[in-house]
């Protein structure tokens, strides 16, 4: 069982955590949510939970809860520039099917 990040999101990450002046990490999390069933959660991590499962990857840590890790193990976090947009991409090889908007998907 695995999370990991490319360097261009760890950097990202690395540099949000030194804005803010706090935290160990970043939480990656689903919820449902969406048309397809299941949304991405990411927020800062201050402190972790006794049942946590902390990654660390590229320098920077990626702190799961054990049943979101189900939906999202294996799962590469990067953050790519595309045009005018920017932000995370969630590499996850569960996605069996997205909705059109690209916000949800299934497992």
């Amino acid at each position: 069982m695995a999370i990991t990040t490319t360097l261009a999101a760890a950097k990202h990450i690395a540099n949000a955590l030194t804005n803010r002046g706090k935290g160990i990490g970043i939480r990656l999390g689903v919820r449902t949510t969406g048309c397809s069933g299941m949304a991405y959660v990411l927020e800062f991590v201050d402190e972790t939970d006794k049942n946590d499962l902390i990654f660390d990857t590229n320098g920077v840590k990626i702190i799961v809860d054990p049943k979101s890790l189900i939906y999202i193990d294996g799962t590469q976090l990067d953050f790519v520039r595309e045009g005018l947009n920017e932000g995370f991409k969630f590499n996850n090889p569960n996605v069996r099917g997205e909705c059109g908007c690209g916000e949800s998907f299934s497992v």
